[in-house]
């Protein structure tokens, strides 16, 4: 059986904190996600492998598990020992019960899930116990160290180990709110997403992933990112994009159209408007996650158009204003 390095998976040192392996594998899990990769087999097994290793280094007790083989496994390999020949059956569990089963998660979202465990995984680790029962002295309920969730906690109860799915969403989805549908050991489920939801907003899904015959179900978090819209830049609940405007409404004045997420509305532009000139259009950004009442606000960046072909007429004209403002 063939060692799996996750820490090398995920690009990581092998001493690094729990948050810098959860940055990592965010950060993958949105490339290699098969959304993103459709028709792509590597990118698939890459975030099936990806998934597989966080699941482990995200845990403290398979973590020190996986990190005590790590050292047997190396100095098997200094002392230059046979290929082939290290003992696995020292690090085989046999407990009963069997272990954590994720094969499941394959149906999530239409077939992009957390994918089945290796060999490696399943013989390693497949008699722990379910990798939700963690020790109590994790911050919170689990989730308050990793991410904004939108469903209140349960007093100071300790749930069941998170699973966590990314999901991806439009800044207009963002913006009113959407529904993800599941399919999840058979069954259809709606999840709702607020108005509000902005990069690592989790919704918390509570014991839904099977872990094994009669073992109790598990958390499933959805891990919300937002994709960008070429229109904004979202910076908290506010809303930025850049307005560009001939020369002439930006010298006379006039009317211009600022897209929002709700429609266009019609800006009065004052004569002499400078580019680099803001404007603030109050209410008109993102709802706030928890009080999707009240919004944020969206600002107009102004940048003038100089016209780059002149007519003669035109040429005329402003060199006539010219002559006129010496």
């Amino acid at each position: 059986m063939e060692y799996k390095d996750y820490y090398k998976l995920l690009g990581v040192e092998r001493t690094v904190s729990e948050d810098v392996i959860r940055r990592a594998y965010r950060k993958l899990a949105m490339k290699y996600h098969p959304d993103r990769n459709p028709g792509n087999k590597q990118a698939e097994d890459k975030f099936k492998e990806i998934n597989e290793a966080y699941q482990v280094l995200s845990d403290p007790e398979k973590r020190t598990r996986y990190d005590q083989l790590g050292e047997s496994y190396s100095n098997w390999q200094q002392r230059g020992e046979a290929p082939g020949g290290f003992n696995w059956e020292d690090w085989v569990s046999r407990s009963p019960g069997g272990g954590v089963r994720v094969e499941d998660l394959d149906d999530l979202l239409g077939g992009a899930g957390m994918g089945e465990f290796s060999d490696f995984f399943r013989r390693i680790f497949g008699g722990m116990r379910d990798a939700g029962e963690r020790s109590t002295n994790r911050r919170g309920t689990g989730s308050s160290s990793q991410g904004e969730s939108w469903l209140p906690r349960q007093g100071n109860r300790i749930p069941r180990q998170a699973y966590q799915q990314p999901v991806t969403i439009s800044l207009q989805e963002a913006y009113q709110g959407t529904t993800c549908r599941l399919d999840i050991d058979g069954r259809q489920i709606e999840v709702k997403i607020p108005p509000g939801a902005r990069n690592e907003t989790k919704i918390r899904v509570p014991e839904t992933v099977p872990t094994g015959p009669n073992q109790p179900k598990s958390d499933l978090f959805l891990l919300i990112q937002v994709s960008d819209d070429p229109r904004f830049e979202r910076k908290g609940n506010d809303l930025h994009t850049t307005l560009s405007v001939e020369i002439y409404a930006a010298v006379l004045g006039g009317e211009v159209t600022i897209p929002t997420l709700t429609g266009n509305v019609v800006l009065t532009l004052p004569s002499g408007t400078q580019t680099g000139q803001t404007f603030r259009l109050s209410g008109r950004g993102m709802p706030l996650l928890k009080n999707p009442e009240q919004h944020g606000d969206l600002y107009a960046h102004i940048t003038v158009q100089i016209p780059r072909n002149l007519n003669a007429r035109q040429r005329e004209l402003f060199e006539e204003l010219a002559k006129s403002s010496k």
